[in-house]
């Protein structure tokens, strides 16, 4: 029997002032910090050898993969990094006040914008363009629905992480709000119109317990 723990970064300073991020690169704050450490503490205690993590491109992912992986003493342990695990894309809402856009738009759009599966939030009207994924051959998004991020998740899911937990190898995931939710939709059979209830908050452990055929047997949240 694998486990998987997921547990999203620690604060970011988006988060802290309340901004659309998405793929945008910011780093975590103090507070951020103390989280992912507190997460170490509570992972630490659950007395697991972990065979890889897998993580974002983005560094408040991956600050928070490193900060974790040292302090419960596995910081040899390989660290996947991909942009499958990215952020949602949130389009042309990206670095913008997330109450100003509430005025603008309405709290009920900017909640289906959120919080449901296929509402797609307003595109880009370019891509941009950055180099960390110029070899990746990866097309950055205009704009990610919950759905889409889910379909770009799940290939990442099957052909690198299943397999490692159907062979009795524990894994560690630390990634983003959206990328967790859309993950935790497809292990707890979340219906479409229900996932708009699933919350993550920064820096919380949530462990799964899975069967040799990787049905998900206990999931525990660690708060």
């Amino acid at each position: 029997m694998a486990t998987l723990v997921i547990t999203r970064h620690g604060e970011s300073q988006a988060n802290r002032d309340n901004i659309f991020t998405g793929w945008t690169d910011v780093p975590l704050t103090d507070k951020g910090v103390l989280q992912a450490q507190r997460a170490a503490k509570q992972i630490k205690q659950l007395g697991l050898d972990f065979d890889d993590v897998h993580t974002s491109m983005l560094q408040r992912a991956i600050v928070t993969a490193n900060l974790i992986c040292d302090m419960i003493g596995q910081s040899y342990i390989p660290i996947h990094k991909t942009w499958r695990l990215n952020e949602r894309h949130y389009g042309a809402l990206r670095g913008r006040n997330k109450e100003a856009v509430k005025e603008q738009y309405g709290a009920q759009q900017v909640a289906k914008w959120r919080r449901g599966f296929s509402a797609l939030p307003p595109k880009l009207a370019q891509a941009d363009h950055e180099r960390r994924y110029d070899d990746l051959g990866v097309k950055i998004p205009l704009s990610e629905s919950l759905k889409m991020t889910q379909e770009r998740l799940l290939p990442y899911w099957n052909d690198q992480i299943a397999p490692q937990l159907l062979d009795g190898k524990n894994q560690l995931i630390v990634a983003h709000g959206s990328t967790l939710r859309a993950l935790i939709k497809y292990l707890d059979q979340i219906p479409d119109d229900q996932i708009d209830h699933v919350e993550v908050a920064n820096g919380e452990p949530i462990i799964y317990q899975f069967d040799r055929q990787l049905r998900v047997m206990s999931k525990e949240t660690l708060d």
